[in-house]
């Protein structure tokens, strides 16, 4: 599929009125594990991009080359859309155009530009921009784009500042009158999200909590449930496990998902199928 007729799938998906559950990717592979698992879309965040690119938290050190770059590999390994993470635009502005431009090309069906300036995932205090701030830079986000089917979803973490939701309403609000397709308010659980959902004027993004089903947060009007770390807790358990497993016994053979996963693994990777157009069109 395009870029455009996958963002236009997207497009469509939304207007079903369903509630949808994406699951995050940390690379190719698990993004390809995700279509495979039957999930209509697949996240590509700045939390597991990060954490697999650089071995480090999402502090903010990931550029917009490494997101983008990033975010490409996982749109090149599966025909779903991808919602990517665009951070709070990576710098003025006035610049704006030029990472959206990047992250377009790399074939994303939807990005998220949010408010928040520090202390995301840490103990220091929240800070976000000023609502004209904000607008600013949602207005020179959507003004770059050369494919209006690319989505702009605007976050806002002021309910996650506040324990008023007000201001987020309020902010969401303004988003969506100033063109957002589509608001994500972080840190809003179900049970305040229902509360207040028809007083915002669109779609709904949100992130899972633990503790919450995702009946849940369908019932309390989500209309994509971001699962963000979903993909990469599941792998740095699963390796942590194999490779205590590994060191108490010294033989990897007495770990069937490691010793009986070859097999299985080279057939989802693809080399059948290289085999196959090496047999087509030879290998010279």
């Amino acid at each position: 599929m395009t870029a455009r007729s996958r963002r236009i799938v997207l497009r469509e998906m939304l207007e079903t009125g369903k509630t949808f559950a994406v699951p995050g990717a940390y690379d190719a592979v698990s993004a390809a594990l995700v279509q495979a698992a039957g999930f209509p879309a697949v996240y590509v965040g700045s939390y597991a991009t990060a954490a697999s690119r650089l071995g480090q938290p999402d502090v903010g050190i990931v550029s917009w080359r490494e997101m983008a770059a990033h975010a490409q590999s996982v749109v090149d390994a599966v025909s779903v859309p991808v919602i990517a993470d665009f951070e709070d635009g990576f710098g003025k502005a006035a610049n704006l155009w030029r990472c959206v431009r990047e992250f377009e090309r790399a074939g994303v069906s939807a990005i998220h530009i949010e408010d928040h300036v520090h202390g995301k995932h840490t103990d220091f205090p929240r800070v976000i921009r000023p609502m004209s701030q904000m607008l600013d830079r949602l207005k020179a986000t959507l003004d770059a784009r050369e494919d209006p089917s690319l989505l702009v979803i605007a976050r806002t973490d002021a309910a996650w500042l506040h324990d008023d939701p007000t201001e987020a309403i309020d902010r969401m609000n303004a988003f969506l009158e100033a063109g957002a397709d589509m608001v994500f308010p972080a840190g809003l659980k179900p049970k305040r999200l229902g509360k207040i959902r028809d007083k915002i004027d669109g779609k709904v993004m949100v992130t899972n909590f633990k503790g919450y089903t995702f009946a849940e947060e369908e019932a309390a009007g989500a209309n994509i449930v971001l699962y963000y770390g979903f993909c990469l807790y599941a792998a740095f358990r699963g390796v942590q496990s194999a490779l205590a497993a590994f060191a108490r016994g010294g033989d990897c053979s007495e770990i069937p998902e490691v010793f009986d996963t070859a097999d299985e693994f080279e057939r989802f990777i693809g080399y059948s199928t290289f085999a196959e157009r090496a047999r087509k069109y030879g290998l010279d």
